[in-house]
């Protein structure tokens, strides 16, 4: 992996477990973290849980673990991304490209939209979230998705829409993980999840974003 994407033009630094994964990127601060569940020391795990502490950087989880709740419990954990191995290699670099898109995307990106009734504010210049007056932490991709629903209130924004435009075309086809992130979001910031008030899903089509009258 580390020999392909140096041939893809990227600069690659490599930790054998854990805690040197975290030195190193207290220490160089990279663009983009890749990150394997199964390391010595400390796992993939409890690395994403403590980069989320610190760090907005994006990170991507590359393992063998396909299971659907480990797929949750890494995006629950702040991962950008979840690829399940074996990637072809042209796969994981396109992938790396469009998370590092994102984030500079989302960098220059600051539109001056705020919505608030009370309950939910979401203040998009400042990139913050609150529920009940309570903050709530999301991750970049997170963020990124619900401040594209609230861009359009009222409107219904197709899956495919919604996947390229917040994480780019290589990913149009990924209905399934629009779905997690929708699930994450929806027991972030609705007061019942299971019937949502905010986030509203247009079966067969994709989703809208329902502002309080």
């Amino acid at each position: 992996m580390e020999y392909g994407l140096r041939n893809a033009g990227m600069e690659v630094l490599s930790a054998h477990d854990g805690t040197e994964g975290l030195r190193q990127l207290y220490e160089h601060k990279p663009d983009l973290v890749i990150l394997d569940v199964m390391m010595p020391r400390m796992d993939g795990w409890t690395v994403c849980q403590r980069i989320r502490e610190f760090s907005d950087v994006p990170t991507i989880m590359v393992t063998a673990k396909d299971q659907d709740s480990d797929i949750v419990r890494g995006l629950d954990l702040g991962a950008d991304d979840y690829v399940v191995k074996p990637v072809r290699l042209p796969v994981l670099v396109a992938r790396v490209r469009a998370c590092l898109r994102r984030a500079e995307r989302a960098k220059q990106e600051r539109p001056e939209i705020t919505y608030a009734d009370g309950y939910l504010l979401v203040d998009l210049p400042a990139r913050r979230v609150t529920v009940g007056d309570e903050p709530v932490k999301l991750t970049p991709t997170e963020f990124s998705l619900l401040a594209r629903l609230i861009q359009s209130p009222g409107r219904v924004l197709t899956n495919r829409q919604l996947l390229e435009d917040v994480w780019g075309w290589e990913y149009t086809d990924d209905l399934d993980y629009l779905r997690i992130y929708i699930w994450h979001l929806r027991h972030k910031i609705e007061r019942d999840p299971k019937k949502p008030d905010y986030i509203l899903t247009e079966h067969g089509v994709g989703y809208r974003f329902r502002a309080s009258e």
